[in-house]
């Protein structure tokens, strides 16, 4: 989980900002010249982050630019299959540029890069890879484990009294009765939609949470002398195209001794486990008067 400010009615762009019910606002047309789509964006609160109040959410950030590789040259005949996202740089709230091209282009194989400037600077730096969908379903097999069903499943009050932001605060979360640190067991949704005024398809919000894994069940305490653990990537391997509003998450967070740790997770919707993703942390110690 990587974090803009919530107080008040101004974004980051200086302009005055309202909730129109989406994490982001288009500024203009997208264009597409020689191959490369462009599109601009503004910030809006729902896409406020955790850390600080100067960045925006990795969660909807993601969801944006899956947003944006679906709508670039797209091929019915090929799906998503893996979404890779490096963090550059500081997630500044404010205007936004997402530019997206085809780096290897292939009639069954292909693969998306998607640039997301902020402030002058590439800031994060997605690839996809779209794979050919062929009928598989006599050999289908997953060993993935079930997650407790969403209908089974309590409301999930410490997650909003652990982390702030606008972000998280647009959730609507649920939680097992086998949650525990380090052992996630929970389900997220939201009603905000990803670009205003334009439908959400499901494969993008729910992209548009995988980020929130890295926090739902944290072994690390909050509090003075805590530690911060945002994560420095996010990888999202998909084999099997999900559907509806409700994402699943069954995490594991292993933590090394020298810094570094790992949130991995089994991504859920309510038809069962479609995916994985891992996101590496870097581990850093919040001075007491931070915390």
């Amino acid at each position: 989980m990587t974090s803009s400010t919530m107080a008040g009615s101004a974004g980051r762009s200086g302009e005055p900002q309202h909730d129109v019910g989406a994490n982001f606002q288009r500024t203009a047309p997208p264009r597409v010249e020689a191959g490369v789509r462009t599109a601009d964006f503004d910030s809006v609160v729902h896409a406020q982050g955790t850390w600080r109040d100067d960045e925006l959410h990795m969660a909807p950030v993601s969801g944006l630019m899956t947003a944006e590789i679906l709508a670039h040259d797209p091929r019915p005949e090929l799906r998503l299959a893996r979404l890779s996202f490096e963090i550059l740089g500081t997630l500044h709230f404010g205007p936004l540029t997402v530019t997206t091209r085809t780096v290897r282009p292939g009639r069954t194989i292909e693969l998306v890069e998607s640039r997301l400037t902020a402030q002058g600077r590439d800031v994060l730096v997605a690839r996809a890879w779209r794979l050919v969908t062929t009928d598989t379903a006599e050999v289908a097999v997953i060993h993935d484990s079930d997650l407790a069903p969403l209908q089974v499943c309590e409301p999930f009050p410490d997650m909003y009294q652990r982390w702030p932001g606008g972000y998280i605060q647009s959730l609507q979360m649920r939680v097992a009765a086998d949650h525990a640190a380090g052992h996630g067991r929970c389900w997220s949704t939201t009603a905000v939609d990803m670009i205003a005024g334009e439908q959400t398809p499901d494969l993008v919000r729910l992209v548009g949470m995988v980020d929130t894994a890295n926090g739902v069940a944290p072994v690390l305490p909050a509090g003075p002398g805590a530690f911060a653990f945002p994560n420095v990537d996010l990888q999202i391997h998909l084999y099997r195209e999900p559907v509806g509003a409700w994402l699943g998450y069954a995490t594991t967070s292993n933590l090394g001794s020298d810094g570094i740790g790992v949130t991995s997770a089994v991504l859920h919707d309510e038809h069962g486990a479609f995916g994985r993703s891992e996101q590496i942390q870097t581990i850093r110690r919040i001075p007491a008067a931070d915390a």
